[in-house]
């Protein structure tokens, strides 16, 4: 059954498994100032195929900016690992997977929980912007900047809620998410796949190479999305994250259970 009304969470999906795939969780995190709608065709997608799939609203996003700016980083990442943990419980086996942010608080599950395999979206770890390396001190005197915009955003990436502004007391969070997902890279042992966007206006191609350099795992592989731009979920590309994500899920809890076993 399927319920994106929760009192708790109005915009988060979840989804509770059917047929083969029933036993096989996957617990996915949207990106900074977005909610679930940016990866609802793909945890939809996912639940088509039978696999239980919890997505969670994180904090300060799905309202306003304003509500945004009084959040932590660690706010964003306890509501989604509370979210994996109770898919965990739920299933024999639950992976982690997330679009931009969500990619580097999925990162930051994987180092410290043992997850099966993880499956990102381009994953956030940088900022094209150098200024945020002055961010810190930057909120004290301008407390908000203007959103990214693309210059050929993904046809559907209309959200719920007020971001015309970006706090920078919420940039400064991001940043120490970003530090606190780096330095946990050596620690994820789990297989990975990461989709990344041949021209993405959000997310510089140093985030992936930051992974690929520090991943504990020899299992990465790392697949070149032509025609999408940083929402991928949502854009021509999204086809392929569904259908291969799906297969990379279906593959490795069968590896899973088949080291379990013996």
């Amino acid at each position: 059954m399927t319920d994106r009304h929760s009192q708790a969470a109005p915009l988060a999906f979840h989804h509770a498994g059917h047929g083969p795939n029933a036993s096989i969780g996957v617990a996915i995190c949207h990106g900074f100032t977005g909610s679930p709608l940016s990866i609802l065709p793909w945890a939809e997608y996912l639940a088509g195929q039978g696999f239980a799939v919890s997505v969670p609203l994180l904090p300060g996003h799905g309202t306003s900016w304003q509500d945004l700016s009084t959040t932590r980083w660690q706010d964003w990442y306890r509501t989604f690992e509370q979210s994996y943990l109770d898919l965990a419980e739920q299933t024999e086996t639950c992976f982690v997977a997330g679009l931009s942010m969500g990619g580097a608080v999925a990162l930051r599950v994987a180092s410290l929980h043992d997850v099966p395999g993880l499956v990102l979206v381009n994953p956030g770890l940088s900022f094209y912007d150098r200024r945020v390396k002055y961010v810190g001190a930057l909120k004290y005197v301008m407390p908000t900047t203007t959103p990214i915009v693309e210059d050929n955003p993904a046809p559907l990436t209309d959200e719920t809620g007020d971001y015309s502004k970006t706090p920078l007391k919420s940039v400064h969070e991001l940043k120490k998410l970003f530090r606190a997902a780096t330095r946990g890279l050596p620690r994820v042992q789990a297989p990975a796949l990461v989709f990344k966007s041949a021209v993405d206006g959000v997310i510089p191609p140093s985030s992936v190479a930051t992974i690929s350099r520090h991943l504990a795992s020899s299992r990465l592989k790392v697949v070149t999305l032509p025609h999408s731009g940083h929402v991928a979920t949502l854009d021509v590309d999204g086809p392929t994250i569904f259908e291969e994500s799906a297969a990379f899920f279906r593959q490795h809890a069968g590896d899973r259970v088949a080291s379990e076993s013996s």
